[in-house]
């Protein structure tokens, strides 16, 4: 039950700050840098898919390790390492393999997957330990 329970207030956390970096402190970043590439339907299935395997990952590399060492440091440090590392994936690899793709959204998407993870995975570790999960 500690995993259910861990993961809806991972994913939770994780959608509320993502939501509000892509809703309204970038929502034009990337349509400005990347309407290129953009599609005009967002795929939600496909969003969702992400959303799940990603928190599952967040807390089995991070969340439930800070647990067991009962470290905030270890979530929020770890965390943001995570967030950079996976980010830094994704869009290295577009930066090398996609013609035009923005160094400037590379360097920026970085930086908000290590907010991200660091966040989600602190603030996930919080509300556990409050809420004695």
């Amino acid at each position: 039950m500690f995993y259910i329970k861990s993961y809806l207030i991972a994913i939770v956390v994780f959608f509320s700050v993502d939501l509000v970096w892509l809703g309204a402190v970038a929502k034009n970043l990337y349509r400005e840098q990347l309407g290129f590439l953009l599609k005009d339907n967002f795929n939600m299935t496909a969003a969702a898919v992400f959303y799940i395997f990603y928190i599952a990952g967040l807390l089995f590399f991070v969340i439930n390790r800070a647990v067991e060492l009962s470290s905030w440091q270890y979530a929020l440090g770890v965390g943001a390492f995570f967030g950079f590392i996976t980010y830094a994936t994704y869009d290295m690899t577009n930066l090398a393999t996609i013609k035009d793709w923005p160094v400037m959204i590379t360097v920026i998407d970085i930086i908000w997957g290590s907010v991200l993870c660091g966040l989600t995975s602190l603030i996930t570790y919080l509300l556990i330990n409050y809420f004695k999960i």
